[in-house]
Formats: structure tokens, C-alpha cells, sequence
């Protein structure tokens, strides 16, 4: 599945930006779940926020809760994630992901975080975000 995310930019610290995920056409969102990661320089790829297809249930890491805000709409095909609160440190290369969906249960249950990085097959092109005054 292609995707492309969109909306990053230079915002200075509690700021807001609102990132869009838009799969192709020729796909349809209702079967995905996506998921939002990062990658700062020198640092590993890290999830930022998830939203499963079949129940809409969103997952937030611990640095971003309260502050970012995961949605999506499948008629237009796409995932949005709203960041408000910015801080220094959330600047980073932010890539969306997609797969097609289980229940978060099916994760759980054995143990892994449906959030994992690794359970996603199909990645975009990253977009920058920079926090800074």
C-alpha cells in the first residue's frame, strides 16, 4: 500500500502542527491500521501514536499524551495526527505506516504492542518536523 504523509514543518516550542497520512486511491483505508513513528538524528525509530481500523482505538506513547491527538477519515483516505504543546524534542523525521488490521487483541494476547513498529509492513516518505525559537 503507497502512502504519503504531509504537514511537517518549523513551528517554535508550543506550537501546533497537524500531520495528514493519505493512502492511494486505489486503496482503502477502512482496512488499515496506521501507525505514526519518528526518527530523530542519531536516535532509533520510535512510535509516536496508532489508531487501529477496526474499532478506531488509538495507542499513545507516554511523551505525547495529552499533547497529540490521532483521528482518521476514511473518506478522504486518511490519518491525521495533531500535535499541539511542541516541544524541542519532538523534532524529527515523522513517517506514517500501515497494515491490515487485527483487533488489538491479537497483539496483546501473545504479548506484543500493536504499536510496534515491526508490525507494520508498508511505509511512507518521512515528513520534517523542527521545534525551535
Amino acid at each position: 500500500v503507497q502512502l504519503q504523509a504531509s504537514g511537517g514543518g518549523l513551528v517554535q516550542p508550543g506550537g501546533s502542527l497537524k500531520l495528514s497520512c493519505t493512502l492511494a486511491s486505489r486503496f482503502t483505508l477502512d482496512h488499515y491500521a496506521i501507525g505514526w513513528f519518528r526518527q530523530a538524528p542519531g536516535k532509533e525509530r520510535e512510535a509516536v501514536s496508532c489508531i487501529s481500523a477496526v474499532d478506531w482505538r488509538p495507542i499513545y506513547v507516554d511523551a505525547v499524551k495529552g499533547r497529540f491527538t490521532i483521528s482518521r477519515d476514511n473518506s478522504k483516505n486518511t490519518v491525521y495526527l495533531v500535535m499541539n504543546s511542541l516541544k524541542t524534542e519532538d523534532s524529527a523525521t515523522y513517517y506514517c505506516a500501515a497494515r491490515i488490521d487485527n483487533h488489538y487483541s491479537d497483539y496483546e494476547e501473545v504479548g506484543l504492542n500493536p504499536c510496534s513498529s515491526g508490525l507494520f509492513g508498508s511505509w511512507g516518505q518521512g515528513t520534517q518536523v523542527t521545534v525551535s525559537s
